[in-house]
């Protein structure tokens, strides 16, 4: 199998295996605790690979070292430049696209590190803009449990702010950082340039409650109809269960829990409810049905909480490559 083809956790236990335990050890001591054990997972799950298979991981690995240097050091324009002369336009694009996404995740690292409620006492008076620039750097999880404690008008400001981001002064991210790492008590870290975006915006959203994240776009809807339409495109919600193929529907159905998805399907559209039932045996669908039937007295917040888990669980899924998600059936699955 191609490096490309493989997941980013899966190459990474390669490179690990391929310095050998010395110089391995020496890495982790770079690695949260976290990261130490998810890697260690992978290393003890990675499947016997060929010598040209780590050669070429180690290659892929290489390039991507090359294409960070050349960054930091040189700029993007400079980058985009030299990586296309020496590995041509479309790879060079590919590693610079790689390579961006990696560095965003260095500035305001220590954030990542502390839980949300510290995190929110340290900038809950910021103004909505400072608020936009430093949840642009938090783990989705936190920035949506953060813009969920906001006030309506406030969550909202911020939400259209970092949608509406896309690249930030390096002198004005190192001063938020600094000012932060003061209240929080962190250490510092380095500073990129690409912040927030629409896309990050569509993650933080998947992340919230769906209460929340009604509540949102019904101000959006009236606030900025576009803006609110756009990032519902990017979004994955329970409803778009009905544009996944069968093998992914298949795939995700034996993740789930069968009272998440008794409770889930209560009040489903029937497109979902459908999809869902075309894909699983005879059995588990006569089963599933038979549970719907005695469920009453549901709150909705509890069917709105398990349709939840299941979208996280077809989220993450998707993240490790082991199913496609198609937005609205327009893209076409080639099997």
């Amino acid at each position: 199998m191609p490096a490309e083809e493989r997941r980013p956790a899966q190459k990474a236990a390669a490179v690990i295996s391929i310095l050998g335990s010395e110089r391995a050890s020496e890495v982790f001591r770079y690695l949260t605790e976290n990261e130490v054990e998810q890697l260690s997972m992978e290393i003890t799950r990675l499947p016997r690979l060929t010598e040209d298979e780590l050669e070429d991981i180690a290659q892929d690995f290489y390039n991507c070292c090359v294409t960070e240097k050349v960054i930091t050091e040189g700029g993007k324009d400079y980058a985009k430049e030299v990586l296309e002369k020496a590995f041509g336009q479309q790879q060079a694009k590919n590693l610079m696209d790689r390579v961006s996404k990696a560095l965003k995740t260095k500035a305001f690292s220590f954030i990542r590190k502390v839980d949300y409620k510290t995190l929110m006492a340290a900038i809950q008076n910021e103004h909505p803009q400072t608020l936009a620039l430093i949840l642009s750097y938090a783990t989705p999880e936190q920035a949506s449990k953060i813009i969920a404690n906001l006030s309506q008008d406030t969550r909202v400001d911020v939400v259209e702010r970092i949608a509406n981001m896309d690249r930030s002064l390096p002198m004005a991210i190192k001063i938020a950082e600094e000012v932060l790492e003061k209240k929080i008590g962190a250490s510092s870290s380095e500073e990129t340039m690409e912040v927030g975006g629409l896309t990050y915006v569509a993650d933080v959203m998947n992340h919230v409650d769906r209460s929340t994240e009604r509540d949102i776009f019904d101000e959006l809807n009236m606030k900025n109809p576009q803006l609110a339409e756009d990032v519902r495109k990017l979004m994955f919600v329970f409803e778009d269960i009905a544009y996944l193929d069968p093998l992914s529907v298949q795939r995700f159905l034996r993740e789930i829990d069968t009272k998440d998805l008794s409770v889930a399907l209560k009040v489903a559209n029937k497109d979902v409810t459908n999809t869902i039932f075309a894909n699983m045996s005879g059995r588990m669908r006569e089963s599933i049905q038979s549970d719907m039937e005695y469920l009453h007295n549901i709150r909705m917040s509890d069917v709105e909480e398990a349709q939840q888990r299941i979208v996280a669980v077809i989220r993450r899924l998707e993240e490790e490559g082991e199913i496609v998600i198609s937005k609205d059936g327009k893209d076409e699955i080639i099997v």
